[in-house]
């Protein structure tokens, strides 16, 4: 009878082992195939940059970057809305579709009214993608030398 019993917790703790061994095979092929979606899911556009940082410079002149995005998409980009975070930023963008593999480009000026450290965004929403992308301008505006 001590036999019997012993054999059935061997014959368990095997059971016990080649389910964890499954459940193990079954977190690895998870891991895999999730990477394989992400990699299927590689970024469709790229930017050149998303912030700019002007330095010092003098108020009253105002400064311009310029934000340059490449479709790497299969489908045409379209700029849905920009818009600057005040009334002090300008966006401008390009308004036609970005065919695939093509290069676009938003431009934000800023123009300085008063003196001190900023810091400005342009909040871009595309076709392409439910997330908005900010553009970020800073710098820090001194007064005029006389």
């Amino acid at each position: 009878m001590k036999y019997f019993v012993v054999v059935l917790l061997i014959l368990g703790g095997l059971g016990t082992l080649a389910a964890q061994s499954t459940t193990a095979e079954a977190k690895i092929k998870k891991n895999e195939a999730s990477a394989k979606s992400k990699a299927k899911k590689a970024p469709a556009l790229i930017w050149d940059k998303i912030e700019h940082d002007f330095g010092a410079i003098p108020q009253g002149k105002p400064v311009t970057a310029v934000f340059k995005i490449k479709n790497k998409s299969k489908t045409p980009l379209i700029f849905t809305s920009v818009s600057a975070s005040c009334g002090c930023t300008t966006p401008t963008y390009t308004k036609e579709p970005i065919a695939p593999g093509k290069t676009g480009e938003i431009t934000a000026t800023y123009n300085a009214l008063s003196t001190g450290e900023f810091n400005k965004q342009v909040v871009v929403n595309t076709n392409l993608s439910d997330e908005q992308v900010l553009l970020r301008l800073k710098g820090k505006v001194e007064q005029p030398a006389n």
